[in-house]
């Protein structure tokens, strides 16, 4: 088995998800009481999330860099970055090691395709919706149109996930507005939503919706799996 690379911490409460699916995926696929062989490296969010707001990509770049060198040194076979968000920066964090690192936005995309998605919606941070770091990815490498909600409505979703699921904090009134905005891109035409931060899953399950959803976090964690039991 290959040992799994994390960086985490972005928020702790998904990388909580992460390390269950890992270890879960392990064990489905192994049985008995196996589970994953993980380095972990959890990041202050708080420092992270300071330079994402004032723009200091290079800084948090950097702070992912050292991390991700860290995780090779200790014997790690491919890296994960726990977050969406944060593959703004996947390409300088890949230059500074010499072991792989699984894209999130990849991953998801190679089951889009597999499932015939060809219009999709996307969920996630102001960064994530607004800039073309993940959804021009996806569309360019696999020829996906991306649609993301208007702007009162992204503003919605990425407070939602600052002041409240990065808390831990999951509310009733918080899913509904979700649904309300997930609905509105149904009715644009998409026929998937991905959930394109790893907090939103912790809200927003595909018990709620008739919308067929992708799970980011469960989706990253079912390839790292994957890769991990390769031969």
């Amino acid at each position: 088995m290959k040992t799994i690379g994390m960086i985490g911490g972005m928020s702790w409460e998904s990388t909580v998800s992460y390390y269950q699916a890992l270890n879960r995926g392990v064990k489905e696929a192994l049985g008995e009481s196996h589970s994953a062989k993980i380095w972990l490296y959890s990041v202050d969010f708080e420092e992270i999330k300071t330079l994402q707001h004032q723009g200091e990509w290079h800084k948090a770049a950097k702070i992912l860099s050292d991390a991700a060198q860290k995780i090779e040194a200790a014997g790690a076979d491919f890296l994960m970055i726990c977050a969406n968000t944060m593959h703004k920066v996947a390409e300088e964090v890949q230059a500074k090691i010499s072991i792989p690192l699984l894209h999130i936005a990849d991953v998801t995309a190679e089951n889009l395709v597999a499932d015939g998605v060809s219009k999709v919606g996307l969920l996630g941070t102001q960064f994530t919706m607004g800039e073309d770091f993940y959804k021009g990815r996806v569309s360019e490498k696999y020829d996906i149109e991306v649609i993301v909600p208007d702007a009162p409505q992204q503003e919605i979703v990425h407070n939602i996930i600052y002041s409240e699921l990065i808390m831990g904090e999951i509310k009733d009134d918080s899913r509904q507005r979700y649904l309300e905005v997930i609905d509105q891109l149904h009715a644009q035409g998409v026929q998937a939503v991905i959930l394109g931060c790893t907090e939103i899953a912790l809200l927003v399950q595909q018990q709620h919706t008739s919308v067929p959803l992708y799970d980011t976090t469960e989706i990253h964690s079912a390839q790292a799996v994957k890769l991990a039991l390769a031969k």
